[in-house]
């Protein structure tokens, strides 16, 4: 697995304009984004004890969790994720989805995923059937990227963050979500190295960088 660093920052609607402004400067706009931005649903899985939300709220220092998404609304590509956090470092393994497997798992038809040639899915059954993981919420967003090549750097600022408990209306993109938080999240990702441009570009006077879990605040209703 690859893992990357990553930082992530809460700013307000100024930060957001002046970093957006000086990053269309340098940096580029994502290739999948609608006028450099996408919506991001997320269907997130925790146990009956919320062993991920629980991991995260106490700050511990390795853990995963597991979360099907598709942007746009767009259900011609859905990704099964798998993101492991260590320490400041980031991985992420992937799979794709089709709507029918999605809706059977939410249905709580699993069986087939045992047989599946993607071996994340079959940790994800595995996962379902030994520790009791299953579709928690749902959470939408509004994410506008940037990308940098040099050290593979990534920049997305995140807002607009809404969640609903109904899994069952994954794929139903009128059901009504509802708004969690007015925060605005920026986060930053790179290899190796942070180039210096960049980090002048996200720089704002006493910003600092702290843990801002989308899941997490989505939770807020349950």
């Amino acid at each position: 697995m690859h893992f990357r660093h990553e930082i992530k920052h809460e700013i307000n609607l100024s930060d957001m304009m002046i970093i957006k402004q000086r990053l269309s400067a340098i940096a580029y706009n994502d290739e999948n984004s609608v006028n450099g931005k996408y919506t991001i649903r997320s269907l997130y899985f925790d146990n009956i004890s919320d062993k991920a939300l629980r991991e995260k709220i106490n700050g511990v220092n390795h853990r995963e969790k597991f979360r099907i998404r598709c942007y746009n609304y767009d259900t011609s590509v859905i990704r099964l994720e798998k993101k492991i956090k260590h320490c400041d470092m980031t991985g992420k393994l992937s799979a794709s989805i089709t709507p029918e497997q999605v809706q059977s798992i939410i249905n709580g038809n699993i069986e087939w995923m045992l047989y599946s040639k993607s071996q994340l899915i079959v940790e994800l059954y595995s996962k379902m059937t030994s520790e009791g993981l299953k579709p928690k919420i749902i959470v939408d967003y509004t994410r506008e990227p940037f990308v940098f090549p040099a050290g593979n750097v990534r920049i997305t600022i995140d807002y607009n963050i809404r969640s609903g408990l109904n899994c069952a209306d994954f794929f139903n993109e009128k059901y009504v979500t509802m708004p969690v938080s007015d925060s605005i999240i920026l986060e930053v990702k790179w290899d190796s190295f942070l180039p210096d441009i960049i980090k002048d570009a996200v720089s704002i006077e006493n910003l600092h960088s702290g843990a801002f879990s989308k899941y997490a605040i989505g939770r807020i209703y349950g």
